[in-house]
């Protein structure tokens, strides 16, 4: 089973020769051609997840009850229709008050939602909570806070996780010890470490900074066989401002 988190970098037409009309075709490309079984993205406007939507072969968008808003950059789950059966899902946002739509507290710069599903997986008849999620990009005691909420959800679903997403955040962080208290990070899974290689955001530019933000959490349900941080581009051209992220898993 192959799960991937991509951050789409919202449709923004301020980034010029890297605005969404202008990628959004090697976006579906990408996705398409490594064929993961489930896809977390993040930064999804209303207009890109339409379109991912239409073009996303095999894909079905799983988001049911949202309250769909063109103000919103929503974390989405897609899903191969020949692998999964959805069963039940949804979403709330990472706030005081979750219920409230486009909430936020503490020192979040933004709103901050998770989404989520149960699917059946149609090959081995096992039951899946698969989760994508944003933290927040500058409120420090907000990713924690927010890391908090995400694991009170955890707790609760599990067994047979995968937990995907931009945490915005360093592995060994607050957040990210608290996250792997139940869940693995499948990178360090494998025994790697963290260096300029592992790093996931690059602006466009190709080249990694800042740290490896993007990960794929997973529980002990899984056995990760490979992990893989996905450079492809077209000529000077990238999918994202991040490079996108697939775990190969298989049940234990």
């Amino acid at each position: 089973m192959r799960a991937m988190t991509f951050n789409l970098r919202f449709d923004n037409e301020a980034d010029g020769e890297n605005a969404w009309v202008r990628r959004r075709e090697l976006v579906a490309r990408v996705i398409c051609g490594y064929a993961p079984a489930i896809v977390g993205t993040q930064e999804g406007t209303v207009g890109q997840l339409d379109y991912l939507g239409k073009h996303l072969a095999g894909y079905r968008l799983f988001a049911p009850d949202r309250v769909w808003d063109d103000t919103c950059q929503y974390p989405t789950l897609f899903y191969r229709e020949d692998i999964f059966l959805p069963v039940e899902g949804a979403e709330f946002w990472l706030s005081e008050t979750p219920e409230v739509h486009r909430s936020k507290s503490w020192d979040s710069a933004f709103p901050r939602m998770i989404s989520y599903g149960l699917f059946k997986d149609l090959r081995s008849g096992n039951m899946l909570w698969a989760a994508v999620t944003h933290l927040d990009n500058i409120g420090v005691d907000a990713r924690i806070r927010q890391a908090r909420v995400i694991d009170g959800w955890i707790e609760r679903h599990a067994n047979g996780c995968i937990l995907m997403g931009d945490f915005n955040d360093s592995p060994g962080s607050a957040a990210h010890r608290l996250l792997t208290t139940r869940l693995r990070d499948s990178w360090q899974a494998l025994g790697r470490g963290e260096d300029e290689n592992s790093m996931t955001y690059h602006m466009f530019s190709g080249f990694p900074r800042v740290a490896r933000m993007d990960w794929i959490l997973v529980s002990h349900d899984f056995m990760v066989k490979e992990y893989r941080i996905v450079h492809d581009h077209d000529g000077v051209r990238y999918p994202s401002d991040h490079f996108p992220c697939f775990a190969d898993l298989n049940w234990v």
